[in-house]
């Protein structure tokens, strides 16, 4: 929690006496103040876009799933750089060769179940703007990112926000405290006291897993994708003179 004393500090001793963490106000005659709690929110269009793709190729042994995970492997993020995506804001998530449970091929044909004897999985995220989020989870699937789509959105200033969530919080906690000053026949005074606790509402993520590949014969458009909205709640005390 964020502390903001607005007043000189013989101001805040008349008025307050300060105990660790809370902030206690003495209730008698010379303390002439109003305490407010107000909360408000900002609700803003993410602007950062962290696509988590992925795939998982198969061989009928552990050298052949390998070389067909190096391949798509290589080919995703070569799609990705060549259209101009940084290499730093393509992160390695994990990586796996292992065998293939009986159950995940238990409704294959034995032939099937002869190419499938082993798996090779991997996944990244890729930082990217949001607005050309599609545009990329359209390059990484079309590439062979098939375990791809989860999306998760942010904010590039996440500060900005937060501060405009406080500063209506704080306007209303004047607002509510003028009122009760004027049913009270006084005039609401100075702010002496304010602290704000700024909280963002998780945005959900956007998922979709064991993405078919498209085929390279049909033109396939971008999914259309729009970036989510976050909420951005801040919740101030503020503590009034009245005169």
């Amino acid at each position: 929690m964020n502390i903001l004393r607005l007043a000189p500090f013989a101001l805040c001793a008349t008025f307050f006496a300060m105990t660790a963490p809370a902030q206690t106000i003495q209730v008698s005659k010379e303390n002439r103040t109003i305490a407010i709690t107000a909360t408000d929110k900002v609700i803003v269009l993410a602007d950062i876009a962290t696509l988590h793709i992925g795939f998982i190729a198969y061989g009928p042994d552990s050298d052949s799933a390998y070389a067909a995970g190096s391949r798509s492997s290589n080919a995703i993020v070569k799609a990705l750089t060549t259209a101009g995506v940084p290499n730093d804001s393509i992160e390695s998530e994990n990586q796996n060769v292992s065998p293939v449970q009986e159950y995940q091929v238990d409704k294959l044909t034995p032939a099937e179940k002869a190419q499938r004897k082993f798996q090779v999985t991997q996944s990244w995220t890729v930082r990217t703007n949001a607005n050309d989020a599609a545009k990329v989870l359209d390059l990484a699937v079309k590439a062979g990112a098939n375990q791809s789509g989860q999306i998760d959105w942010s904010l590039k200033d996440e500060n900005a926000p937060q501060s405009e969530a406080a500063s209506k919080a704080l306007q209303r906690a004047r607002t509510v405290a003028a009122e009760m000053a004027k049913s009270l026949n006084t005039n609401l005074g100075a702010l002496l006291y304010a602290s704000n606790e700024t909280q963002a509402e998780p945005p959900s993520p956007v998922v979709m897993r064991a993405m078919p590949a498209a085929r390279t014969a049909q033109k396939v458009e971008p999914l259309a994708i729009n970036p989510r909205r976050i909420e951005k709640t801040a919740t101030v005390y503020a503590v009034f003179a009245i005169e």
